[in-house]
């Protein structure tokens, strides 16, 4: 029997992005099933009943989500592309990244791009440490992952992709050249990929959805990080 994958996620969303970049650079050929967040299809209910969220990699019986953990099951289950390193140490330290992008630095910038007065300034203060803090982290390295793309690298797609996209809708302004150099040089390696270009949602039509979206974001009182 032929080998089913099949990706189940939003066009806009990073995290489903990150796994099909993740099974592009494998070589893992898959099916793209598009969901729409504000109308769940039945599906997705059935496979992710729990948290009723994207992206749900389905490997014929296997049912998988949460996009840190499909990415890891990925890499567990298909040889080739490396996404992680094989020392045990490095492994660690790619994991360790990948939660401090995922629960201090994205969410920070998030906040930074759409809150306003005050708790904006703050917001700014707490990304761009954060971003710094990334950019230290990538001294002497191409990409996160060394000389290729690795489980970091994907992880940080939102922030290589989706801060460009948020400073132009909202006229803040967080990667700077001259305050990030080594930061910014790494987001035009990683977005000039021939691989990570198929898997970016298209830009104008990105820049439209937050445009759109831009009233009721920026009154949102909780300011959570979602798409």
């Amino acid at each position: 029997m032929a080998e089913e994958v099949k990706v189940m996620g939003m066009w806009i969303s990073p995290f489903s992005r990150r796994v099909e970049l993740a099974l592009k650079l494998k070589g893992v050929p898959y099916e793209y099933i598009k969901e729409d967040l504000a109308n769940k299809s039945p599906l997705l209910l059935k496979y992710n009943p729990i948290h009723k969220k994207i992206p749900v990699l389905l490997h014929n019986e296997n049912i998988i989500i949460e996009s840190i953990v499909i990415l890891e099951y990925i890499e567990e289950t298909w040889e080739g592309y490396s996404l992680l390193p094989e020392d045990p140490y490095q492994r660690a330290l790619a994991r360790f990244w990948v939660k401090f992008i995922d629960e201090k630095c994205a969410p920070a910038v998030w906040i930074a791009c759409w809150s306003e007065g005050k708790e904006q300034e703050k917001a700014m203060e707490e990304a761009w440490e954060h971003l710094r803090t990334l950019e230290n982290e990538l001294k002497g390295k191409k990409f996160f992952g060394g000389e290729t793309i690795g489980f970091v690298d994907i992880a940080a797609n939102s922030i290589a992709f989706g801060v460009g996209i948020f400073e132009e809708v909202t006229g803040t302004k967080l990667l700077d050249k001259e305050k990030l150099p080594i930061l910014c040089r790494w987001i035009e390696e990683f977005l000039s990929c021939e691989v990570v270009k198929e898997c970016l949602p298209p830009r104008e039509e990105s820049l439209k959805y937050f445009q759109a979206r831009k009233e009721a974001i920026t009154a949102s009182k909780s300011m959570v990080y979602k798409l």
